[in-house]
């Protein structure tokens, strides 16, 4: 079972192997090819530090701990129609994506995120609503 907070559901759908240090982006991506692999992956929705948090690079400012992550996360969850403690699959999220989002959604829910302006969560959401499911990460 893979634990995530709130808000990485979005950045997982919108990754391509970038990330703040190889380390965590390596380990984004494992996650990330997990999930697209086998959409039927248990996810653990937490509140605070998860699987993806824990490689975040010691020689940057933590922010994972940030009042404005956990808001983020409540927002995106809200959105979702889910909520910390409900275990669910990959492929659920997929589904609540499909029923509860649009591209526009992540310029008002991720306005502060440094990752927005590449363009990728709204291309992953838009992924996601045709059908397609994650990126394939080469």
């Amino acid at each position: 079972m893979i634990k995530l907070r709130g808000h990485h559901l979005f950045c997982l759908v919108g990754f391509r192997g970038m990330g703040y240090s190889e380390e965590f982006a390596e380990n984004m991506k494992n996650i990330h090819e997990e999930l697209r692999k086998n959409p039927k992956t248990l996810i653990q929705l937490i509140d605070g530090v998860d699987h993806i948090c824990e490689k975040y690079p010691k020689y940057k400012e933590y922010h994972c701990l940030d009042q404005n992550i956990f808001d983020k996360d409540k927002q995106i969850l809200d959105k979702l129609n889910l909520q910390v403690g409900q275990t669910l699959t990959w492929e659920e999220v997929e589904n609540c994506i499909r029923k509860y989002v649009t591209p526009e959604d992540i310029d008002v829910i991720c306005y502060r995120c440094s990752w927005r302006s590449h363009g990728l969560c709204k291309g992953g959401i838009q992924r996601i609503l045709n059908g397609a499911g994650l990126w394939e990460i080469k």
